[in-house]
């Protein structure tokens, strides 16, 4: 797997393979559990498919009961859990292991309620996040986190995630939206986070929960906010000269107090990739392309659709086209949620990175790239939520290549180390999961990955969930200085504690 690390396999677990087998067949009958290695090979990567692994065994629950009872049999018989959604997570976040029970969330894809007097809905988290929208859009609502991936990817895998979409830099990432949870411990307890309520009193275990990438715990229902549809939403399409005229532009219309509903730029390779894909009819002779949406009441967007157009002259837009109709409105958007698979259809491979930086450092960072583009003779093509600086780039090669991965996972590795140089962070929405574990070390010091792992170790002990992911390397909970209580009795008992 390209060199990547993972935890050593558990000799134990595996020479009694056909035992857990048998015990998880017990607890999920029919067809609820996969052993053969044909029918497994599926289920051996997630979205990010450089790395593959055969997983032990898959299991696909069907009740919360049947989870906690899968959960709480993995924990007393120490056997690794890795949880997954759909599978599209880009950062190897559900990659399996060749000793851990693969429990894939699949099969709960119901929704539940539909609460309009609360604005919310409460869904499994199989359903698939165009689900809900498609759910509720009848009444005028819809669920504002929208991934390029929204028509496959399933709400329980944004929620660990944290996953955000063209429309986040308004309405907010999965943790803005998600207001409860219903969550299964690793020795089976089932307890609920939050609900229809707007806050829960106490620690933000919500917070903790959402973005987690299932190191803490398994997802068997969501809470999530509904949002009433703008009264009218129109879209801009602008083409510069150069990527850095179109950040500046995004850095000027933000600084002006506009905040978009969403606001997308694409480079050159992508716009024509797009374009060749979909037929959204963007313009092919500009270098950068921006997508600026606008929404609210009409006269609010007809005044700020003309200063986003004096924006834009300014910063030396050279095309400029507003949707006059519903329709065209989605054209525009068909090019840029399509643009992840239209590269691939100019690339044998891509690998598709995310990171996140300052606004301002948008031009910066664009130029940077392409010196290191240059540097690893590797193509890259950039498509990113440009409103709040999460980048997208696809780095183009060819995985039958020898030593093309490699290079292309330096080049990766190069332009996150760069999101942090300039004071961003490693991840905006894919998460660490197996890419960026190794490099968690460049943005947070041994002290934060520690109490990082502290917080892993009060809901998971043994490090029985999803282990290999997001901590470059992993600590034991006594190295971190969980307390030993023997027999109720806890060391220097006569010490005041609080």
């Amino acid at each position: 797997m390209s060199g990547l690390v993972m935890p050593e396999l558990d000799t134990k677990t595996l020479s009694r393979r056909a035992e857990i087998v048998d015990a998880l067949r017990d607890i999920v009958p029919g067809e609820g559990v996969i052993a053969d290695e044909n029918s497994m090979r599926v289920f051996e990567s997630d979205g990010l498919t450089a790395y593959k692994t055969l997983p032990f065994v898959v299991v696909l629950p069907e009740t919360v009961q049947q989870v906690a009872d899968v959960m709480r049999y993995c924990g007393e018989q120490g056997i690794r859990v890795v949880p997954r959604g759909s599978g599209t997570s880009l950062s190897g976040g559900a990659l399996p292991l060749g000793d851990a029970v693969l429990l894939v969330m699949s099969r709960f894809n119901r929704i539940l309620e539909i609460d309009y007097d609360n604005r919310c809905a409460v869904v499994q988290p199989g359903v698939t996040n165009l689900g809900i929208t498609h759910a509720v859009q009848e009444r005028g609502f819809y669920y504002a986190p929208d991934p390029s991936s929204q028509i496959a990817c399933s709400i329980g895998g944004n929620v660990a995630e944290n996953s955000g979409g063209v429309h986040c830099l308004k309405y907010g990432l999965t943790s803005n939206n998600v207001i409860g949870v219903e969550l299964v411990t690793i020795d089976g307890e089932i307890m609920r986070i939050g609900g229809k309520h707007l806050e829960s009193e106490g620690y933000d275990l919500l917070g903790v929960i959402t973005g987690s990438e299932g190191l803490l715990g398994v997802v068997t229902e969501v809470t999530v906010r509904i949002l009433q549809k703008p009264e009218t939403a129109r879209a801009l399409l602008i083409g510069f000269p150069t990527s850095e005229d179109a950040g500046q532009c995004v850095a000027e219309i933000i600084s002006e107090g506009i905040i978009p509903g969403g606001m997308e730029m694409m480079d050159k390779p992508a716009i024509h990739a797009a374009e060749d894909f979909v037929h959204a009819g963007y313009p092919l002779d500009v270098e950068a392309l921006l997508i600026v949406e606008l929404d609210g009441p009409e006269a609010e967007v007809d005044y700020l659709i003309g200063r986003v157009e004096e924006i834009a002259k300014r910063n030396k837009s050279t095309t400029l086209r507003v949707s006059q109709s519903e329709d065209e409105r989605n054209t525009f958007w068909a090019g840029r949620k399509a643009a992840f698979p239209a590269v691939g259809r100019i690339s044998p491979d891509y690998y598709c990175m995310d990171g996140t930086i300052p606004r301002r450092q948008l031009p910066v960072v664009l130029a940077r790239m392409r010196e290191l583009s240059d540097h690893y003779n590797l193509r890259v093509a950039n498509v990113f939520h440009a409103g709040d600086g999460n980048l997208h780039p696809l780095i183009l090669y060819d995985a039958n290549v020898p030593g093309e991965l490699e290079k292309t996972e330096e080049f990766g590795a190069d332009i996150l180390r760069l999101c942090v140089e300039v004071g961003g962070v490693l991840t905006g929405e894919h998460g660490v999961g197996v890419e960026k574990r190794d490099l968690m070390p460049s943005m947070f010091t041994e002290a934060d990955l520690e109490q990082q792992q502290r917080v892993k170790c009060a809901f998971d002990p043994d490090h029985l969930l999803n282990p290999g992911k997001m901590f470059p390397q992993l600590h034991r909970c006594a190295e971190l200085g969980r307390m030993h209580v023997h027999k109720g009795q806890v060391p220097f008992p006569d010490l005041p504690r609080f």
